[in-house]
């Protein structure tokens, strides 16, 4: 399975390692996972440092419109995004950029400083449904 998704709601963290090949839909089904579990204000590990990426700008439409349409979904949760190579450093930016969201999100080349960064983050705690 590409998308290897660790959701720990005790830590409110969502750690995901991406290896081999990952596609649009891949990247869909995370968002989904995420979402149905309700951890979209958790802190997310994204350790892409063993993935290639199969996206293209239609794709990253397709991308942009669903983090926009999560905009009623705030309050998100941090992201730590570890990129592998330059490439991946240039996808992560384009998705930083998506839909407006209102969350951090930072790139990292190690797992270490990306699980660091995430650490010094306030928790993010959703406001009560009514």
């Amino acid at each position: 399975m590409p998308l290897r998704i660790d959701i720990d709601h005790a830590r409110r963290l969502v750690h995901t390692t991406a290896e081999g090949t990952i596609s649009l839909s891949e990247i869909l089904d995370y968002f989904d996972t995420v979402t149905v579990q309700n951890a979209m204000p958790y802190a997310k590990l994204f350790d892409a440092s063993e993935a290639r990426f199969t996206i293209s700008d239609d794709d990253m439409m397709v991308l942009g419109a669903r983090v926009s349409a999560y905009a009623s979904m705030e309050p998100r949760g941090p992201i730590a995004f570890i990129a592998g190579s330059d490439e991946t450093v240039v996808l992560g930016a384009r998705f930083a950029n998506l839909g407006g969201a209102k969350r951090p999100l930072r790139i990292f080349r190690s797992v270490e400083e990306g699980r660091k960064w995430l650490e010094t983050q306030p928790a993010v705690i959703p406001p009560p449904t009514a």
